[in-house]
């Protein structure tokens, strides 16, 4: 996709939800850090349901460390690999407490020092929390990525790379929320809305779908 045509493509995005957010439900650093942690291979609606009970009892690392393992299990059963990620978000909170004064460091290599959260993660972190212009990849951002000709890659990583590239600064700060949306409910995985697409005659894809979904 050219420069002129990927600047349209985030515009028309832009135009469409001029102030995206993240669906998963927070109110600190802390508490999305812990949602997106849960988030792995699970949906956001899921993790919402587990955190909403959660969140109402224990949302800072103090709290979430004294629930421990069993405790913090109670109530996230309904989300895949539940055992691990307990553990996981119990040792973070500890860490948290223990080097950086309970507060979530706004800093990359920090945060994948943390257990349980890698590069997505924390460019997750980064954007929402603070505000920091990075472009996590999902399996949606991947698939619209690759689909579209916005920025091929084989990995996830590897788009990552040509989407900080080719993404003009000016969209940088929304870009991920905007490539994720576009995946989940229009540019979907089995069954693309390509009729009422907004940047369908931008998309160098040649299998476009010519009719909705009944």
């Amino acid at each position: 996709m050219k420069p002129a045509a990927i600047d349209d493509f985030y515009a028309r995005l832009a135009a469409r939800t001029p102030e995206p957010e993240t669906e998963l439900i927070y109110h600190s650093p802390f508490t999305l850090l812990v949602a997106v942690v849960l988030s792995a291979q699970a949906t956001d609606v899921g993790v919402n349901k587990a955190t909403g009970p959660l969140y109402a009892v224990a949302d800072t690392p103090e709290k979430i460390a004294a629930l421990g393992v069993e405790g913090l299990s109670r109530y996230i059963r309904t989300i895949g690999l539940y055992n691990t990620k307990a553990k996981n978000v119990i040792a973070l909170s500890q860490i948290l407490l223990r080097q950086h004064g309970g507060e979530v460091p706004r800093d990359r290599a920090a945060l994948e020092a943390l257990p349980g959260v890698g590069r997505k993660t924390a460019n997750v972190v980064l954007n929402v929390a603070f505000g920091e212009p990075t472009i996590a990849v999902d399996t949606h951002i991947f698939r619209v990525s690759n689909r579209t000709g916005l920025a091929p890659g084989k990995t996830p990583d590897a788009v990552e790379k040509v989407l900080e590239r080719v993404t003009p600064d000016r969209w940088k700060r929304h870009a991920h929320h905007w490539l994720i949306l576009h995946g989940r409910y229009t540019c979907k995985a089995r069954k693309p809305l390509c009729p009422g697409c907004v940047v369908t005659d931008l998309c160098a894809w040649p299998d476009k779908t010519v009719t909705l979904p009944a």
